[in-house]
């Protein structure tokens, strides 16, 4: 009955190999994902001239429809047969190298007189862009649950997918100090520079997709019915796509996956006000240079990537929820610190303040390294109870569900703050803001990022599921499959 449970009780750990393999596809496709979120509305709004509040519905659209396509995508994962690929790879195969070639265009965007063709070109590239981005990532996250056998597995697992993807996230920084110097004139302003970050990204989500596909083919093929899809169950149930919805209400429904779901998604939100305004806020405040601006980056990930092997121990100590509630209390004193350094920066030179953002930025830095690994991990236990209830492995459905939930809140969250840039009146062409547009930047970046984090510390205090509770369920499946 729960040959998929029990096949994860009894099997041999993920090998290193194979988690370092799985791990190296989140590198290409988080740097991708990252240079997208840190920089598209500073680029669109200050590099393209586009309107604030027309950006944001551009960007709120897509994300919107990235969020929608991600139960599609699932629901299609989990149906596919392929001897090749499984369920999982094709679709990972066919999106690296789709992804590379539209994120080029995305980033070649010319300068039309005529503002309407500019935008009209952004939301194509950034749909396109969204669609593939979910063809990778909806599979890559179920493949994470089909191929981890444990409880504890499934941790370290998910330890090195995050390593990665905060190497990615890191990664464009490094590349704006690389492709955009202030001796090139243009700095965080210069078109040309997005570019060639784009070019890198793209080689890099390639090569990436490729180790990780066939770095992790082995392992996949040794699963149980690897190549089978769930149709026995969608013989049983008739489900078809005009359910997925239906099912995912359904999900909703049940506390933990609502919990997971609600608290991640508000968590990212934080994570939005900070990566989608911080380029304004830093350039336009605290008039830092592009430099400056990729150093302070380096600092927020550079913790991400430290605190690794912080939160790991924590973790062997204490469970998933009270970890990842004192990490998201550190990301918010973090933020505070940071929002004192702004109330005085006009008390000190730009290259003064430097030196305190930095590691205000840190603290921030090594809180976030929990919240890129515990949700996930936590929702892939809620996943695995789930499946020792009904005996079907639905992962790609319910990682759907999971990334529909967070990307239709980031998709909000986008567009509220296309809203504000025109309500404090942010003018692109101005290359020095007036102080109150300065002061409703800082608003927007620390009361929408704490207000977020504190939230999602309510949210998250309502898991209700332990490590013994899923430790139980798999020796309950051993115990039941051995009689």
């Amino acid at each position: 009955m729960n040959s998929f449970i029990y096949y994860r009780v009894k099997k041999k750990g993920l090998s290193f190999a194979t988690k370092l393999f799985y791990g190296t596809g989140n590198l290409g496709y988080g740097s991708m994902g990252q240079t997208v979120n840190s920089f598209i509305m500073f680029y669109a709004t200050s590099v393209l001239g586009l309107p604030g509040l027309a950006v944001g519905i551009i960007i709120a659209i897509t994300s919107l429809w990235d969020g929608v396509s991600d139960p599609l995508i699932g629901f299609l994962s989990d149906k596919t047969k392929s001897k090749t690929f499984g369920r999982r790879l094709g679709y990972m195969l066919i999106a690296s190298f789709i992804l590379a070639l539209n994120n080029i265009l995305l980033w070649a965007c010319p300068q039309f007189e005529n503002q309407t063709f500019t935008m009209l070109w952004l939301i194509g590239f950034l749909l396109l862009q969204e669609t593939f981005n979910t063809f990778f990532a909806t599979p890559y996250s179920a493949h994470c649950i089909d191929i981890a056998p444990d409880y504890n597995d499934q941790t370290k697992t998910q330890g090195f997918k995050t390593v990665f993807y905060i190497c990615g996230l890191i990664l464009p920084s490094l590349l704006m100090y690389v492709f955009m110097p202030e001796s090139s004139g243009g700095g965080q302003f210069d078109k040309q520079g997005y570019l060639n970050i784009a070019y890198v990204n793209s080689a890099l989500v390639i090569i990436c997709g490729l180790i990780s596909v066939f770095g992790t083919m082995k392992r996949a093929r040794s699963m149980p019915n690897y190549d089978q899809g769930i149709q026995e169950v969608s013989d049983k149930k008739k489900k078809g796509f005009a359910s997925i919805m239906s099912g995912y209400v359904e999900t909703f429904k049940k506390k933990d996956f609502r919990i997971v779901m609600l608290g991640y998604s508000v968590s990212l939100i934080a994570t939005v006000f900070i990566t989608s305004v911080g380029m304004h806020l830093f350039t336009f405040c605290y008039h830092f240079t592009s430099t400056q601006i990729s150093m302070l980056m380096i600092c927020l990930f550079g913790g991400a990537i430290a605190s690794q092997l912080l939160w790991v121990n924590i973790v062997k100590k204490y469970d998933k929820k009270q970890t990842l509630i004192f990490a998201l209390s550190v990301i918010l004193f973090g933020i505070s610190m940071t929002s004192v350094t702004f109330l005085f920066r006009g008390f000190c030179s730009s290259d003064t303040i430097f030196w305190f953002v930095a590691p205000c930025l840190f603290i921030c830095g090594v809180g976030s390294g929990a919240l890129y690994s515990l949700p996930h991990s936590m929702y892939a236990d809620v996943v695995t109870m789930e499946q020792y209830k009904t005996g079907e492995n639905n992962s790609g459905r319910f990682t759907g569900y999971y990334t529909f939930t967070y990307n239709f809140s980031n998709s909000i969250a986008l567009l509220f703050i296309g809203i504000l840039l025109d309500l404090i009146k942010f003018d692109s062409t101005q290359p020095v803001q007036a102080l109150s547009v300065q002061n409703g930047l800082g608003k927007i970046v620390f009361f929408g990022s704490a207000i977020a984090l504190t939230v999602a510390i309510c949210i998250f205090s309502r898991y209700s599921i332990k490590r013994s509770d899923v430790l139980k369920v798999q020796i309950k499946a051993n115990e039941n499959l051995q009689e």
